[in-house]
């Protein structure tokens, strides 16, 4: 896929995260690893008012080349990028039931059960949570970048998620799982659940 190609993408799976209000106003924000280095989203853009023209270009070394200035969580991107040098895109969004789960007191457990295939074939067997940190602080890369080494992607306390993928629609469609199993482990909350076996994870990892 061309750099224009990559651009294009970005506008239209912003878009569409947008319309069905995974983000809202300014919040969230795309990266696509390029030969070049890397594409992102400007500081401030909302999802649904992208310019293909005005997206942010990063070299290798996370120097602004290009585009607009690029969104101060610039750091967030950098740490999952160094975690999973396989990962071609990361997702952060601020969706609705991933914020609210990460602003609860944390439980003995994970707070999203593996509940459904589902989740566990995009997510992996468990999501971790990262401390709070500052939007933009650069005290958070040491969290992500370990967390990273593990797992694709993390919940954010009291701030929402980030999730890397091998393309940018992988990390789209799994911060849309991610969001939909918060939704789930919100409205099961109290109730007596039956969580996959370690026998039906193992057969969907």
């Amino acid at each position: 896929m061309s750099q224009s190609e990559q651009r294009q993408q970005i506008v239209e799976l912003g878009a569409s995260l947008f319309q069905r209000g995974f983000s809202v106003g300014s919040a969230g924000n795309i990266s696509v690893r390029v030969p070049e280095g890397f594409l992102m989203t400007p500081t401030n853009s909302s999802l649904g008012r992208l310019r293909a023209d005005r997206l942010s270009l990063l070299d290798h070394q996370w120097n602004h080349v290009g585009g607009d200035r690029p969104t101060k969580e610039v750091v967030m991107h950098r740490a999952l990028y160094e975690a999973r040098p396989d990962a071609q895109a990361v997702v952060h969004l601020h969706s609705l039931h991933v914020t609210a789960l990460s602003c609860l007191q944390p439980g003995p457990g994970p707070l999203i059960p593996p509940l459904t295939p589902y989740f566990v074939m995009r997510l992996g067997r468990d999501v971790p949570t990262i401390p709070y940190y500052r939007p933009g602080s650069p005290e958070i890369e040491s969290s992500i970048t370990e967390a990273g080494r593990g797992a694709s992607a993390m919940i954010l306390s009291n701030h929402g998620s980030v999730v890397a993928g091998s393309s940018l629609e992988a990390a789209v469609n799994a911060a849309e799982e991610l969001e939909v199993s918060a939704q789930l482990a919100l409205m099961l909350a109290d109730r007596p659940v039956r969580q996959l076996t370690e026998e039906q994870i193992a057969e969907l990892l």
